[in-house]
């Protein structure tokens, strides 16, 4: 399978994200970059899929190099996309057999695990002038979670 890379939508509102929950993360609306798409086109239509709302790209945000490497030269693309008062709810996700879409919400980043915010960064969080003065608020104190401090490293 040909890997074009992926695209995804950061969602705001009210000073939360939307996010859909697969499996046992959440994450941002996207997916795969079909053939004949534009990386526009597929955060769009990912949006439509995963959280049953139509967007509109105010500006993209990121692009980085996809994985695997191997796979041919391919990048992950996000975008800040507006959705106006449609209200969000659990779609589908064609690329798997059984679909792992259980839930679409807004969540703010004290609502979420740090995984989950962990996974914002490579996203784009910081270039959302809200989110970044949110985030210059917090401390240096590292926060990593209590098991791993509990075995002393």
């Amino acid at each position: 399978m040909e890997n074009r890379g992926r695209a995804s939508c950061i969602v705001v509102r009210d000073h939360k994200i939307l996010m859909v929950r697969q499996h046992y993360y959440y994450c941002t609306p996207g997916g795969g970059i079909e053939t004949g798409e534009t990386p526009e086109e597929a955060a769009i239509r990912e949006l439509k899929e995963e959280c049953n709302v139509d967007g509109v790209i105010i500006c993209p945000l990121t692009r980085r190099s996809a994985y695997p490497v191997t796979a041919g030269p391919a990048y992950t693309y996000s975008f800040l996309v507006d959705i106006g008062a449609q209200e969000p709810s659990a779609g589908i996700d064609p690329e798997f057999e059984v679909n792992p879409i259980a839930e679409a919400k807004f969540l703010a980043l004290d609502e979420m695990s740090e995984r989950d915010r962990a996974y914002l960064w490579a996203e784009g969080l910081t270039l959302i002038k809200e989110f970044r003065d949110e985030l210059e608020t917090w401390s240096d104190d590292i926060s990593y979670p209590e098991k791993r401090a509990n075995q002393g490293g």
